[in-house]
């Protein structure tokens, strides 16, 4: 057996464990701690290092929570090109770290508190793999610290994640996350408008495919060469799977450019990954309010 999957059952079983001997830490709120403690990470251009983080796409889902709920918003570069200021991969490494810290800060303050993770787009990749971490018992608290995540536009959705309305197809742009949400699975809903080309990439589209996974690796993480590793084995799989390089070629004439920019133009006309707020999941829901009191049933 792998090292790493070793090491991942024994934190799992240790997580396990540890709410059995320990005592749940649903348990209810110490004074002055809240009894549910939200981080919501904003989207692209939503935040920045010369301004407040805003709640954007969020604003719906965080405001009016129950009472003794807590939100924090995390500011972080929230860029996806060099000229910007910090590419894609380091921008997001940026949130990742700046959640990691809040989430890590809250335990250790209020050892009954719950914990909910919410994220739109790049913070939805930012959130989800957070997520994975604690879920497979990497994270900075154990996977019985949370109450939920809510994942809007999430590049990195995988078809095997709980979706909420419609069933978008494909997967993310930036590949879906090797191993999942772990024990966290089952307390982590995804929400992606059916045109939403960021979470919405088609299986057999490897141009968009590679050109996620090359924004994911921008600014590799020295620790997790293995995961970059696993996703480039398993979208070469996939490649390979699907007729190897003549189907990538095929997917490189000029026709083919014509075309991908063609839906590319008619992505951005139809402004699918903004449309949330209007988005109908069901039960007369906006992805919004939808996401709102999932989230407020947890308090």
């Amino acid at each position: 057996m792998h090292w790493k999957k070793v090491v991942a059952a024994v934190g799992a079983s240790a997580t396990v464990l540890s709410g059995l001997f320990f005592g749940s830490a649903a348990a209810g709120a110490a004074p002055g701690c809240p009894s549910l403690y939200v981080v919501a990470i904003p989207g692209t251009w939503e935040t920045g290092p010369d301004k407040a983080p805003l709640p954007g796409m969020l604003a719906g889902v965080t405001r009016g929570l129950p009472a003794g709920t807590a939100v924090d918003y995390v500011s972080y570069a929230a860029t996806a090109f060099p000229w910007e200021g910090e590419i894609y991969g380091a921008s997001k490494n940026e949130a990742v770290t700046a959640a990691r810290g809040l989430i890590a800060d809250m335990a250790a303050r209020c050892g009954a508190t719950r914990i909910a993770l919410v994220g739109y787009s790049q913070g939805a990749d930012a959130a989800g793999d957070i997520a994975a971490e604690i879920g497979t018992g990497h994270g900075v608290v154990a996977p019985d610290r949370i109450a939920g995540v809510g994942l809007i536009s999430d590049p990195r959705r995988a078809p095997t994640d709980i979706q909420v309305g419609p069933v978008a197809p494909g997967a993310g742009a930036g590949g879906a996350r090797i191993g999942g949400f772990g024990w966290v699975s089952d307390r982590t809903r995804t929400i992606c408008a059916v045109e939403d080309l960021y979470c919405a990439t088609e299986t057999d589209d490897f141009i968009t495919r590679f050109a996620g996974f090359l924004a994911q690796a921008s600014d590799a993480d020295p620790a997790s060469l293995w995961r970059y590793q696993q996703e480039a084995t398993a979208l070469f799989g996939d490649l390979m799977a699907s007729g190897g390089l003549p189907t990538l070629q095929a997917q490189l004439t000029d026709s083919a450019n014509r075309q991908r920019v063609q839906d590319i133009e008619r992505f951005y006309r139809t402004q699918a990954h903004t449309v949330y707020g209007n988005y109908p999941v069901g039960d007369g829901h906006t992805a919004i309010t939808w996401m709102h009191e999932w989230i407020a049933s947890m308090a």
